[in-house]
């Protein structure tokens, strides 16, 4: 039997929202102790404080989480708010680790994931998830999970996304046990005999030809067929009729990101920053040497992608009900919609029906499983469906 509870809180005071967070747990959980309690927060909250408070009002086995850049529940939504997902199981096993100094060296920072990952030790579980939660800021990501699924012979499926800071890129950090760590991954690992469900997509086509990526360094998109970068997005907006104010290209970037071609799809960059040099910087990397394309969407597309991810993820299932859900998307999606960024939540709960959902806006989706296309992402729709 798995017990959970989805809740939220817009409290701004770190005390008032951990008290609020708290109510609803024991609320649905009463004397019994969660396993696990998985906090996504606004900046603009102490999250210490946040952490400890609920660490000494409900003592659960396991707390971690991450900032975020919008935060929501099943019919709640919110920026600088707290949703929280709590999650208690006779069925399934958790354990939780943290691997710290990113840029310093990712081999020491899987090495300290996995030296707390017991399914190695637990063959009597079949189905192998692990949700991680990432400084993406600090870079790598995409080489982490690499990394992470070489070292477990592709045995495990991975879920999440990157800390956010409500669209500020300067400062975002992870949550383990009552510490706030940044330059870090946190990883939540989860052991069943039922399937873990896990759906990803984007809803956004190609706009441009393709280009070769001629030099990049890390996010920063340096030139495309020889040509700066800054150049090709600027004939691109002449071509297509849209204005490109090079001084606050943040407009023309939402709606017009980077696709880099995969034999399974286009995984998605949002640009950011058009640097001196004609240079772009994205928020992850580009490697070098790819093959690219200017990417357009529109609002249904959003929607539609987030409603695949759920299906897909729900079907994975079988013949098992779902208990709850986790749904991450990017905060870009979120300032390129606006308001409309409800419709694409209401799609999300629309294919869940009576069952809850918790999540929050990312800076990167991670979505890592068979017959998928894999990784860090941007702009993507990421949802996780725990079964009942």
């Amino acid at each position: 039997m798995t017990t959970s509870a989805a809740v939220y809180s817009d409290k701004t005071g770190s005390s008032d929202a951990a008290d609020q967070l708290a109510e609803q747990i024991i609320k649905v959980f009463g004397r019994q102790t969660p396993n696990v309690i998985i906090l996504f927060a606004s900046p603009i909250l102490n999250q210490v404080e946040l952490l400890k408070n609920i660490k000494d009002r409900c003592n659960p086995d396991i707390l971690i989480g991450c900032s975020s850049a919008g935060e929501f529940i099943s019919g709640r939504t919110g920026v600088d708010s707290v949703s929280a997902i709590a999650l208690h199981s006779n069925e399934m096993y958790f354990s939780a680790s943290v691997g710290r100094g990113i840029k310093a060296n990712r081999d020491t920072v899987v090495d300290q994931l996995l030296d707390s990952m017991d399914g190695k030790d637990h063959f009597e579980y079949k189905y192998h998830t692990a949700m991680l939660l990432a400084d993406a800021l600090s870079g790598y990501t995409d080489e982490i999970i690499e990394k992470l699924t070489l070292r477990t012979a592709g045995t495990y499926q991975f879920f999440g996304g990157g800390a956010g800071d409500n669209a500020q890129f300067k400062e975002t950090c992870v949550f383990y046990d009552t510490e706030v760590v940044g330059d870090a991954v946190v990883m939540l690992e989860i052991l069943s005999n039922k399937p873990i469900g896990l759906g990803v997509s984007h809803g956004w086509n190609t706009g441009s030809e393709l280009f070769r990526v001629t030099e990049a360094d890390g996010a920063k998109l340096i030139s495309l067929n020889s040509i700066p970068a800054v150049d090709v997005f600027a004939a691109y907006a002449s071509n297509t009729n849209q204005a490109f104010d090079q001084l606050n290209p943040i407009p023309f970037f939402l709606h017009n990101i980077v696709g880099i071609k995969t034999d399974e799809g286009f995984k998605l960059r949002v640009p950011l920053i058009i640097n001196k040099d004609g240079s772009v910087t994205c928020a992850s990397d580009i490697p070098e040497g790819s093959l690219v394309s200017i990417m357009s969407t529109h609002i249904e597309g959003s929607k539609n992608a987030a409603q695949s991810a759920t299906k897909t993820a729900l079907s994975q299932l079988g013949d098992h009900k779902p208990n709850i859900g986790f749904f991450f998307d990017c905060v870009a999606t979120r300032l390129r919609l606006g308001n409309s960024f409800d419709l694409e939540l209401q799609g999300v709960q629309d294919e869940f029906q009576n069952t809850n959902y918790v999540g929050c806006n990312t800076h990167g989706q991670v979505a890592r499983m068979n017959g998928q296309f894999s990784g860090f992402h941007n702009c993507s729709a990421v949802v996780c469906v725990i079964p009942d």
